[in-house]
């Protein structure tokens, strides 16, 4: 499955008081590699962005009138996310925006356009529980450089989502084998890769380890009256009910 990182940016917070989306970015990851494919579109919100929102991005209203509405680049989005895992940073407020501007297109909820939609801050979250996670601390956390960061920018901010994703991720790719990522992130589907004992280290106890082991024994039966539980085990024997030592 085809994995893409999003980031929008808006004229505010709240789309049910009219706030726009004002650029989009979408960043395509392959095989846990990212690609040259990526989605970058800034929009006419046909209205101005609050200013902490024009503080955050710096896209003023006079560049954004040069630019198309969302209604006319839309189906570019749809056929961009089409059956890709789309990774979002704090999912539920880019969705809430993309599904109010996807409404007043005619369109489908965003949900249904993608296979599934991840939020990588709900992932911090769990891996680094009561710690800061936003875009910013994680580049920190996981040494990525985010210096020419001076503005938040929707494409930006997905380049860096992508680099924080592999980061926090990374422990999937001793799982997997011969690049089967696509396979692996199938909904539903769990992929079971050939066992090789070959690659196993086998470590034996050497005769002072085994002595020194049997005399620990020795020191349990003493102290019991009776066989260990292991040396019970070794001989076929039951152990009696309650016995742990």
């Amino acid at each position: 499955m085809r994995q893409i990182l999003l980031d929008t940016e808006t004229t505010g917070l709240e789309p049910e008081r009219g706030h726009r989306i004002v650029e989009l970015a979408c960043v395509e990851l392959h095989n846990r590699q990212v690609t040259s494919n990526h989605l970058h579109l800034y929009v006419n919100p046909d209205r101005d962005s609050d200013p902490e929102a024009l503080r955050i991005h710096g896209l003023d209203t006079k560049f954004l009138s040069k630019h198309p509405r969302f209604s006319d680049v839309a189906d570019q989005l749809v056929e961009f996310v089409r059956d890709a895992e789309v990774i979002i940073h704090n999912a539920s407020f880019d969705v809430k925006f993309l599904n109010a501007e996807l409404e007043r297109a005619g369109l489908p909820k965003f949900e249904t356009l993608c296979a599934k939609v991840t939020d990588s801050l709900m992932v911090a979250r769990e891996m680094f529980p009561g710690k800061r996670n936003s875009l910013d601390a994680l580049c920190d956390r996981f040494g990525i450089s985010n210096a020419h960061r001076t503005l938040h920018g929707a494409l930006l901010d997905s380049e860096l989502l992508g680099e924080v994703w592999l980061a926090m991720t990374r422990g999937q790719d001793s799982l997997l084998m011969n690049g089967d990522q696509d396979k692996a992130n199938k909904p539903g589907q769990t992929v079971v890769m050939p066992f090789d004992a070959s690659n196993l280290i086998e470590v034996r106890a050497d005769a002072a380890a085994l002595q020194a082991h049997e005399a620990y024994l020795d020191g349990l039966d003493k102290a019991a009256g009776k066989p260990s539980v292991w040396r019970a085990c070794s001989a076929g024997i039951t152990p009696e009910a309650g016995q742990t030592n």
